[in-house]
């Protein structure tokens, strides 16, 4: 990993302790995913010339880290963000929020059904339109929306599944294209489909 990123991020092996911890407090799918997104990650950015695919394996694998408080809704990620800042991480700080929003005609707009307190909730919305989104960010983003617990699937099938958990509303459409923009955007930077590089995408999303 570079030397410019080591002081924001925990390393790999201190991740990875940090996210069994975690299991252990919240058992759940939420950790398989998270593996499956930090492995997303890593094979794309395996694939650029300016990521480091050590940094976007851990970033992956902790961006839900705040679910180790608890079954709870879009504030595991304040939560994630909290814990994060408290031991010096802020890399990860700053996913466990950029991987929730998005914005859409000037607004950024959280994904999910918010259950923290309004002032977080204006918090995450100050931060995240006080920063330009970097490729870290668009990747986890990207990866999250490409893992379920069970492995690599099909972006829409992936989507499907949050709408169905969800509900939609009226930022549904505007999310599912800018997810499909990053989609393309990661694969003209490749310059191949990115399903080419992640295994199992075809069983994962056509088995029953």
């Amino acid at each position: 990993m570079k030397d410019c990123y080591k002081n924001g991020v925990p390393t790999m092996e201190e991740a990875m302790i940090i996210l069994k911890e975690a299991e252990k407090l919240n058992p759940g799918g939420w950790v398989n995913h998270s593996m499956f997104v930090a492995e997303g990650a890593k094979l794309i950015a395996d694939q650029t010339d300016d990521l480091d695919s050590e940094l976007a394996y851990i970033l992956g694998l902790l961006h839900d880290i705040g679910r180790r408080y608890g079954i709870h809704g879009m504030r595991h990620d304040i939560d994630g963000y909290n814990y994060a800042i408290s031991k010096g991480y802020d890399l990860v700080a700053r996913t466990c929020l950029s991987h929730i929003g998005f914005k859409c005609n000037n607004e950024v707009v959280i994904v999910g059904k918010w259950d923290g307190t309004d002032e977080e909730l204006h918090f995450v919305k100050e931060y995240l339109s006080s920063r330009q989104e970097t490729d870290y960010d668009k990747l986890i983003k990207l990866c999250d929306y490409l893992s379920l617990p069970s492995g690599f699937v099909l972006i829409e099938k992936r989507l499907v599944d949050i709408a169905l958990r969800g509900g939609i509303n009226e930022y549904t459409i505007p999310r599912w294209k800018l997810t499909f923009e990053i989609k393309q955007y990661f694969e003209n930077k490749i310059g191949k489909s990115i399903y080419e590089i992640l295994p199992g995408v075809i069983e994962n999303t056509f088995k029953s």
